[in-house]
């Protein structure tokens, strides 16, 4: 049994959208979209916001861009809600570097997948969270994402790990219900941990497993409906939840555009754009959508009453 750790004063609950990084031209940031984004996702009604995470393409990001959108992001938000920030990286230091930024700049929390392109060990994972922790001046969320950084942070693993106070919790997109619901498990031990999941499909069941909410692409295009699905799950209103799951489905056809790996987020920025919050310009060395996918995109969008 690990050390009870003391429970943190950030506590997320809803809907967290993982922003999109919008963009202007190659390393160029989109300051008006991110204003209106940033507005849309707000006024939707969302608990906090997250950016550079995958959604927002933060590893295909130069490090001054990464420093722009925080300093952007924390200076439009002023306040409002929290701001997470991605931080992960490939070098231990660079972590630590883009953490302490985002503390200067007012960030509330700090997200921080398993380092990738190398695998780690679960040893080696651990030790890494150990070590790297205490040089983090904001909370942490641990971010599973296997699917792209090619490492689980295993159970155990992260019952180790729950003995850290600055940990807040786990933002989980494996989409393995069975690992969330054990995740879960682990607010026996650390009840102001928050669990989130990420494939929106499955918020509904994730909140019957005990999570928390979601980090839900969608809700860059459809906050309120997001908001209003996990505002009815947790006040178990039935009848509202099915309606708006229905619409979550239907809207999650636009994902199902294009032929790359790349199409969830450029269907997301896509749709974006014909809403008129931003460019769709992804970062390199993805390509936007062309005319007949962007059409299908409208389609849904026209579907789901967004367009």
């Amino acid at each position: 049994m690990s050390t009870i750790a003391k429970p943190s004063k950030l506590s997320l609950r809803g809907i967290v959208p993982p922003l999109v990084t919008p963009l202007t031209a190659r390393d160029t940031l989109d300051h008006a979209g991110l204003e209106r984004l940033l507005s849309h996702v707000i006024e939707g009604g969302v608990s906090a916001v997250f950016i550079l995470g995958t959604t927002g393409e933060a590893p295909s990001l130069s490090y001054r861009l990464r420093r722009e959108m925080i300093a952007e992001t924390t200076r439009i938000v002023e306040g409002r809600i929290p701001v997470l920030v991605g931080i992960a990286d490939t070098a231990f230091v660079e972590t630590v570097n883009l953490a302490e930024y985002a503390a200067n700049c007012g960030a509330d929390a700090a997200v921080l997948t398993t380092p990738y392109y190398f695998p780690a060990g679960q040893t080696e994972l651990t030790s890494y969270v150990q070590n790297i922790a205490p040089l983090i001046p904001l909370p942490i969320m641990l971010y599973n994402m296997p699917g792209l950084t090619k490492v689980w942070y295993e159970i155990e693993t992260l019952r180790t790990l729950s003995s850290i106070p600055s940990i807040i919790g786990v933002k989980d997109s494996s989409g393995d219900l069975d690992y969330f619901g054990q995740v879960c498990q682990l607010k026996l031990d650390r009840p102001d941990w928050t669990v989130l999941l990420g494939p929106e499909a499955l918020l509904q069941e994730a909140h019957r497993l005990g999570g928390d909410g979601g980090v839900n692409g969608g809700a860059n295009v459809m906050p309120e409906l997001f908001v209003q699905c996990y505002n009815a799950l947790r006040d178990g209103d039935e009848a509202t939840v099915t309606e708006r799951r229905e619409l979550i489905l239907e809207f999650q056809k636009i994902y199902d555009i294009g032929k790359y790996a790349s199409r969830h987020i450029k269907a997301t920025k896509s749709a974006l754009s014909l809403i008129g919050i931003c460019s769709d310009l992804p970062a390199d060395p993805f390509h936007p959508f062309l005319a007949p996918q962007r059409e299908r995109v409208a389609e849904v969008l026209r579907g789901v009453g967004a367009l």
